[in-house]
């Protein structure tokens, strides 16, 4: 039975239709991922299904007795109430279910999601608030959940909670998201939005992606053909002006009709265009903190002995519960905030740009060219000046949007023009806080690719697990009750150690246990795709390799001097120490070049 069918649904803002006159079914037992690009309509299309709004023309069905839940992108400033009056809110009237019933669902569902029951919303987190919107909307037992942008503000495990519990209770989904991986584990069909035309994958999303590459490529090939042929028409209709009078009406008539299609014809967004404006080389040790802690006033200690030694390209992204702390970490590490105790020692000509998750530094009420520009009408960027309104387009902001107030704009274009803004500062450190939060997965993989390229320090705050396998170089890990722990690569490398931690604990008591090759220790699974991140490691490696043999055979040949043995043989020694280190270098690497490059058509 379909939970919900639009039919011919058509709506528009005054200018190219938002929703050309769409279709779409979901069935029972479907998790149904929507994708498009920041303001395709994906938004506008989630209301309609939910009787929000209604289209202009079209029919929207939902069959009697199914009720469709939806939990918006925005979360409200203020609610009066409690928790559990905002999930008691979600109670329909028309439930026929006791009295009883409906308090023991609020119950269950308070207690399963984590919830303080007592407390008042305004003071909760935003993590906090999401969960207990989305409390609200189960407790009126949806036939259809529909999640707008879910995973925003909340922490891991909150992510990965919501991915187990909406698993388990087989609610069937129409949800829109950025997050990649969850989009991955939770997508069992995918629609697209794009240009007003709804098409659908019943795939995964990996799968999706090498489909939808290769429908591109046919659409610009079949472009490409009718701009030629317009092109011969209306050359022949300029070369031959009588022709029109006599026989060739017909063919007149026919490129008439092939220039009212051309006019009508829109052309696919194209990818933002961002660079970083890079400052001065700041040294080679950016941060050093040696055994620093924090507590705010008699409160329990946010951080507890932590050091680290953050140089000069490092790449650290930051996982934790939220408010664990990482805020806190983060203004420590750029001086803004004193530890109370232990030492913080930092380099030299640091110009650092802070990318704030809750955008505060957008004025709603100025233009977006003047919360980038002022009053003027450039902005410097990368040492060059460009007119605001040519650098807004490369972050895909059409001119008359670029003059729109920024209190119109919508979360992804809030997010994008902050980064525009962001951008023409120069910077050698650059601190993102969840900067994946409402961009299209074009957009994040555009930034993906500068980030990985960026030859500055970078410290990001990010739930986005793609993301952060994709970017950081070392991860931070808030393990609870202060301890901060770092760990190399992203959030997989990190939980893939946990899970040779685990292993090894259970064989500890077995000596014989055969330890792992170097082919065993990839963090990725036999023919993964390669990442952002592997993709840079494997164009790396090979000038690695070919520097570890040229110092292998350096170290030989120094051994092979007779001068270096009349000390007494320590320099021979430590010259002898290098080489079987260098060796060993030169394996590990040469088997992780072996790995990615059989990967790297996957």
């Amino acid at each position: 039975m379909a939970l919900l069918s639009l039919l011919d649904v058509y709506v528009s803002f005054g200018g190219p239709p938002v929703l050309d006159h769409l279709n779409l079914q979901i069935e029972e037992g479907e998790r149904v991922c929507l994708l498009g690009r920041n303001g395709a309509g994906k938004t506008t299309l989630m209301r309609i299904a939910a009787g929000e709004t209604a289209p202009d023309t079209g029919t929207v069905t939902i069959p009697d007795g199914v009720c469709i839940a939806r939990l918006t992108q925005e979360i409200p400033e203020s609610l009066p109430g409690n928790v559990r009056d905002i999930v008691t809110s979600g109670l329909r009237d028309d439930d026929a279910s006791e009295d009883w019933e409906k308090d023991l669902r609020v119950d269950d569902l308070i207690a399963r999601l984590g919830l303080p029951e007592d407390r008042a919303f305004d003071d909760l987190s935003g993590g906090l608030k999401r969960r207990c919107l989305l409390a609200k909307a189960l407790a009126a037992k949806p036939g259809l959940l529909l999640l707008d942008e879910p995973t925003n503000h909340m922490d891991l495990d909150s992510i990965l909670w919501m991915e187990e519990f909406l698993l388990e209770q087989k609610i069937p989904l129409l949800f829109v998201t950025h997050d990649r991986a969850f989009l991955r584990r939770m997508a069992n069909r995918i629609i697209e939005l794009d240009r007003g035309k709804l098409s659908s994958w019943s795939c995964d999303y990996d799968t999706y992606l090498v489909r939808k590459e290769e429908l591109f490529v046919a659409e610009e090939r079949q472009r490409a053909a009718f701009d030629k042929k317009l092109s011969q028409e209306e050359a022949w209709s300029r070369r031959s002006p009588g022709a029109r009078r006599t026989k060739s009406n017909a063919r007149m008539e026919a490129l008439i009709k092939m220039r009212a299609q051309r006019g009508a014809m829109r052309g696919a967004t194209g990818s933002a265009k961002m660079e970083i404006s890079e400052a001065e080389r700041s040294g080679v040790r950016v941060v050093e903190a040696e055994n620093i802690a924090f507590a705010y006033p008699g409160g329990q200690p946010l951080i507890r002995d932590f050091s680290l030694v953050l140089n000069r390209g490092d790449k650290v992204g930051l996982i934790g519960p939220n408010g664990a702390g990482k805020t806190t970490l983060v203004k420590m590490l750029l001086g803004q905030l004193a530890p109370t105790s232990g030492d913080l020692k930092f380099g030299t000509k640091l110009e650092v740009v802070y990318f704030d998750q809750m955008r505060d530094q957008i004025d709603d009420n100025k233009t977006v060219a003047e919360n980038l520009a002022g009053d003027g009408d450039s902005v410097v960027v990368q040492g060059r000046s460009r007119h605001v309104i040519s650098y807004l387009q490369d972050f895909l902001f059409e001119p008359t949007r670029a003059r729109s107030k920024a209190k119109v704009l919508s979360g992804g274009e809030r997010n994008r023009l902050l980064l525009a803004r962001l951008f023409t500062k120069p910077a050698n450190v650059l601190v993102l806080d969840e900067p994946t939060n409402d961009l299209d997965a074009e957009t994040l993989d555009v930034l993906e690719d500068i980030l990985v390229d960026y030859a500055g320090t970078l410290i990001l705050v990010s739930h986005d697990r793609a993301f952060l396998d994709n970017v950081v170089t070392s991860t931070l890990v808030f393990e609870g009750d202060g301890i901060v722990t770092e760990h190399a690569g992203g959030y997989t490398d990190w939980r893939n150690e946990l899970a040779r931690i685990a292993v090894a604990k259970r064989t500890a008591a077995t000596p014989a246990a055969a330890k792992p090759t170097a082919a065993t220790k990839s963090s990725a699974p036999a023919g993964a795709k390669l990442n952002n991140k592997e993709r840079k490691e494997l164009e790396t490696l090979p000038g690695k390799i070919e520097q570890l043999e040229a110092e292998q055979a350096q170290l030989t040949v120094q051994l092979g001097d007779p001068e270096i043995y009349k000390d007494g043989g320590a320099k021979a020694a430590a010259l002898q120490k290098r080489l079987h280190a260098a060796e060993a270098e030169h394996a590990e690497a040469l088997a992780r070049w072996m790995d990615l490059d059989a990967r790297k058509d996957a």
